[in-house]
């Protein structure tokens, strides 16, 4: 039985010889015969257990050598089949479509792979179409190039001949997988290249990357452990060999970009796009460490790894620069008007966008060994910051980092209002520098890290501000007016009043006509408190006494604001309308210690 196995082998196997003069080579068995493509591999496995039995009962037996040829044969025309399945068909196994397929496929292989090992060959239309009855054509040649490779790889494999196979199958998808790559623009980069691109150049390359990391990892890695794991999957020694050889140099460049750009000149803006590498990394973390599982790739997720590590350090450096930069501000020219500085401006846009990390920057300064992290909560001043509740907020490492930044900013402020020789426009500087803050808080993600109990508190700053301000700016005005205006007072008296009332408000309004408050909810309530200390300070001393005055020439210019006037004199304030000189000199060391050095 076993010779007449190999006689009938050699009928099947001579006819598709690849050097027969019968066959031209652009004719292919699998392409040509889908049934006789199912028998030869029955011929083949048949082919096998004849050399098997004759080996260990009769080793010197020409048919044994007969058998060795036509086993050379065929495993030769396994091979060019290999290959052309393997090259025509790479529109059917792109990455894309293999892995968008591996849950049907996994249940078709597993269907088949319980089925009798003669009947486990070659796929059928039939057996596609049990495996979904509405898929696509492309989807049936997919999956019947698929199952022809797995066929024929198993079948060299239990021949002895799976180095052959595999070689093929290395090179060519390792081809597919770097041109895959080139087009999602991942390159291979120094770290003196990226140093030297222009930050256009660098946007385009990290926009690159992080469209192509989700197609690299979801689709074409993914899609080549299914197909490797599909066609191979006769040894697990052989997948993890294949997928190695096909995935491992690209994957390992892929997720070395983001550590040459970690490496490269640090910059404060250039924290978010670190993040953003940091969140990709992190966010595909569950497949890349599902696909590379195999110990020979081992390298792919440690190399994703320390991409991590690098990116987290760097975010770190560039936090703690940032901190310093504030400190370290030295521009000297007070704002006019005492409006908002362009330190306050930059810091806070800059926090906001950060509070927009929150999930990210958390881990980041969570891992971190730094003792001043891990103190950070504690060194915040009680009554300035308190943690919002963990429920609403678990990150309290960031929260506590961003409060801390603000702080500096807020103690540097208060050495840029020194910059006023008006304590009064410091005081507004302060409140309005302050407002903006708390604004830029109340409008971001700021404020479900900071809490609703630091936007009250710092409100309060702000009121208590606005009142200093209130104070020191019109208490020359205040004073000029009797503390009780019922007392009798001579006519001498009352022109004196209402000349030094006239004076000190000019004086005061003329030098706040360039004053600013940009918010104009604090504009308004400012002008609403002056406006309800003044007016009827002003109108019961001028109802009281303007008639003292009745026979006075020139009562107008003796008299010139009546007291339904003052309101339109103040809305005018408060607009940056002109600009004095009071802000240009620096304060008098006595004037310095009215200001309010820092929040405690």
């Amino acid at each position: 039985m076993m010779e007449e196995n190999i006689d009938n082998a050699e009928l099947l196997i001579t006819k598709w010889d690849p050097n027969s003069s019968t066959h031209t080579k652009y004719e292919f068995l699998f392409q040509e015969n889908r049934k006789e493509a199912k028998n030869f591999i029955n011929c083949v496995k048949d082919l096998r257990h004849a050399m098997h039995f004759l080996v260990s009962e009769n080793s010197v037996s020409d048919k044994l050598v007969l058998a060795q040829n036509l086993m050379q044969i065929a495993m030769k025309r396994l091979e060019r089949e290999f290959y052309h399945i393997l090259s025509s068909n790479r529109r059917y196994l792109d990455p894309g479509s293999v892995s968008s397929r591996s849950l049907r496929m996994l249940a078709w292989s597993r269907s088949r792979s319980s089925e009798s090992e003669e009947e486990h060959c070659v796929g059928s239309d039939e057996d596609v179409r049990t495996a979904g009855e509405s898929i696509s054509e492309e989807e049936r040649l997919s999956e019947l190039a698929m199952s022809d490779l797995k066929s024929i790889a198993d079948c060299m494999i239990s021949s002895g001949y799976g180095k052959e196979c595999v070689n093929i199958y290395k090179i060519i998808r390792k081809s597919i997988v770097d041109e895959q790559l080139y087009h999602l623009g991942i390159e291979r980069y120094s770290s003196s290249v990226i140093n030297k691109m222009n930050s256009q150049v660098f946007e385009h390359q990290i926009k690159n990357w992080l469209d192509g990391i989700k197609i690299a990892v979801k689709t074409l890695f993914h899609g080549e452990r299914v197909l490797c794991d599909h066609v191979f999957s006769v040894s697990i020694t052989i997948t993890e060999s294949c997928f190695t050889g096909v995935t491992k140099e690209g994957s390992i460049m892929l997720f070395a970009f983001p550590e040459l750009v970690a490496k490269s000149k640090r910059s404060p803006e250039k924290i978010f796009r670190l993040m953003d590498l940091y969140e990709s990394i992190t966010d595909f973390w569950p497949e890349i460490e599902s696909i590379f599982s195999f110990e020979s790739v081992s390298a792919v997720k440690l190399q994703a790894l320390n991409s991590l590590l690098k990116l987290g350090e760097s975010i770190r450096i560039i936090l703690s620069e940032f901190e310093l930069s504030i400190q370290k501000n030295s521009l000297k020219i007070p704002i006019p008007g005492g409006g908002i500085h362009p330190l306050t401006h930059s810091v806070m846009n800059y926090i906001s966008f950060l509070a927009n990390y929150s999930g990210v920057l958390a881990e980041i300064i969570t891992d971190s060994s730094s003792t001043t992290e891990s103190l950070l909560p504690s060194l915040l001043p009680e009554s300035y910051f308190e943690s919002p509740n963990h429920n609403e907020c678990p990150s309290l490492a960031i929260s506590a980092r961003l409060a801390w930044i603000i702080l500096i900013l807020i103690c540097k402020l208060d050495t840029k209002a020194e910059l006023y020789n008006d304590i009064a426009l410091s005081y507004l500087f302060l409140a309005n520098n302050l407002q903006f803050i708390v604004e830029k808080v109340r409008v971001s993600n700021l404020k479900y890290l900071l809490g609703d109990d630091w936007i009250t508190k710092h409100e309060k700053k702000v009121r208590q501000y606005a009142a200093n301000y209130e104070v020191t700016a019109w208490s020359k005005v205040f004073s000029t007016l009797p503390e009780n205006s019922s007392d009798g007072m001579s006519p001498e008296m009352v022109k004196t009043h209402f000349r030094q009332f006239n004076s000190g408000f000019e004086q005061v309004y003329r030098k706040q006509t360039s004053w600013v408050v940009l918010d104009g909810k604090l504009r308004d309530e400012i002008k609403v408190s002056i406006a309800k200390n003044l007016v009827p300070a002003y109108r019961e001393f001028y109802d009281t006494h303007l008639v003292a005055l009745s026979g006075e020439k020139n009562l107008e210019v003796l008299v010139r604001f009546a007291p339904e006037n003052l309101g339109n004199y103040l809305s005018d304030l408060f607009h940056g309308t002109a600009f004095s000189g009071s802000s240009s000199s620096s304060m008098s060391s006595s004037s310095l210690s009215r200001v309010s050095r820092c929040f405690s």
